[in-house]
């Protein structure tokens, strides 16, 4: 695999942002004693870098001078130790299945740091989440009646209850309440009595725009203050998800969103641009979230943190990526190189179910290392090659695109994706042809001696 046609013209790159703790992983020698040990892929996990994104949500909120709390969406990631830092930090848990509810709570998470949101909640995960304590975010009228019977037939304690207000900007999600809806659900829940204590509402929005954010919040803190006339409680509201995270810098973004072409991707294959996650964004992660404490909502005069003090409500959100920034990676060790047309393709001993953006029709993007026994590969050469998983499927591509690596992967090499603890890890995996699920590795103190373990959630 030398130098090929393709040197002809730039090589579209995407380099993730420098990230120290990873580099002294890569150099560490550590990852190709623990390929062999497994035989397969795996993953590795630092805890103490979702430890350092809660804190710098929970700063948010201190500087702005707004009470909130922050709940993990487990969805992100399946590993254990996210449940672990969450109970040893007192922070919150948002889950959407029975599964997820009892992984929270077998690890310590208390019933009342959980809110359980979600469609169509069943039986057993709205009984459960009742008798916890739990916050219930209603996305439907007869997922409310549900919760007042359970309340009244049998539990110690009353059904906590947000109302999941549909997102007028967004008018056909399947997912929260009309204006009209929440109408009825206000009149029920003051029906209901002490077996239903509403709280407040909540939203969760498509994008990582932050003004819609603020706007919607807005709204909800109004809806608030009119239940409050109702003698309802209405003392809170969550804003969900979707802080982005910021993989790579802007120029090389944009620079690979202008170079890209088909004959950069294995087989001429072609992708939208707009189908690709937003991997630069000017504003991520906690700063996102004080760009929406300090816009003013749509029609209002105060910033969104001012009307959250001046009327006395609490912020809730439920970040998932943006908490496992920088907190993991996926490796994958080099089972055989060809050449092929001037590029090379690469298979590694994994397959593409172990990169979750494959999922959406699109492809993670930012570049994976080459890693040998002596560290990350440095070197002034192109040598692009694609990247395929182990299956028998012409699908089964872990990189469609042609990366340009800077020496020619051999056997044994890993190949190291930065960044992927976000949803990348386990959304879709599969153990396909019978091979096992990837490991989790957590790695509680990178550094020259890295000391490692296993995750404590099996993997299934």
């Amino acid at each position: 695999m030398a130098v090929s046609d393709l040197s002809t013209a730039p090589v579209p790159t995407l380099p993730a942002h420098t990230d120290p703790d990873t580099d002294r992983v890569l150099d560490s020698g550590l990852l190709h004693e623990l390929s062999y040990a497994f035989g397969g892929p795996f993953h590795f996990l630092l805890p103490h870098r979702f430890d350092a994104n809660l804190t710098s949500f929970r700063t948010a909120l201190s500087d702005a001078g707004v009470e909130g709390r922050v709940y993990y969406a487990k969805k992100a990631n399946k590993a254990a130790v996210w449940m672990e830092r969450c109970a040893a930090r007192q922070t919150g848990v948002d889950v959407a299945s029975t599964p997820e509810l009892r992984e929270a709570l077998g690890h310590g998470v208390r019933g009342e740091h959980i809110v359980v949101t979600g469609p169509a909640k069943s039986d057993e995960l709205l009984r459960l989440a009742v008798l916890q304590g739990c916050l219930i975010a209603v996305d439907a009228l007869d997922e409310l009646d549900l919760l007042s019977t359970l309340a009244l037939t049998g539990a110690v304690r009353p059904a906590r209850v947000l109302l999941r207000r549909l997102p007028p900007a967004q008018p056909h999600s399947r997912f929260g309440l009309t204006a009209a809806e929440i109408e009825t659900a206000l009149d029920r829940c003051v029906r209901a009595g002490d077996a239903v204590r509403m709280e407040g509402f909540s939203f969760h929005l498509s994008g990582y725009a932050t003004q819609p954010r603020a706007d919607l919040a807005g709204e909800l803190i109004d809806l608030c203050l009119q239940a409050r006339v109702l003698g309802l409680q209405a003392d809170r509201i969550s804003i969900g998800g979707g802080f982005a995270v910021d993989y790579s810098s802007a120029e090389h973004w944009h620079s690979f969103l202008a170079d890209q072409r088909p004959e950069h991707y294995h087989a001429r294959k072609t992708f939208h641009s707009g189908d690709f996650y937003p991997y630069h964004s000017p504003v991520a992660g906690a700063d996102a979230l004080r760009s929406i404490l300090a816009a003013v909502p749509e029609g209002g005069r105060a910033n969104l943190a001012a009307r959250l003090r001046q009327t006395g409500t609490l912020l809730m959100m439920e970040p998932g990526r943006a908490l496992l920034n920088g907190a993991g990676a996926s490796v994958f060790s080099v089972q055989g190189v060809k050449d092929r047309d001037g590029y090379g393709i690469i298979t590694v001993d994994g397959t593409s179910l172990s990169l979750s953006e494959q999922w959406f029709n699109s492809e993670y993007l930012p570049d994976p290392q080459l890693v040998t026994p002596s560290g990350r590969v440095h070197g002034g050469e192109v040598h692009p090659a694609c990247v395929g998983g182990a299956s028998c499927l012409e699908s089964d591509m872990v990189t469609w695109r042609k990366v340009p690596f800077p020496a020619r992967p051999r056997v044994g090499d890993l190949l190291v994706y930065p960044n992927t603890a976000g949803y990348q890890m386990d959304s879709n995996e599969s153990p396909f042809h019978d091979l096992p699920l990837p490991p989790k590795v957590v790695l509680d103190r990178p550094g020259d001696r890295p000391r490692w373990r296993l995750d404590r959630r099996p993997a299934r």
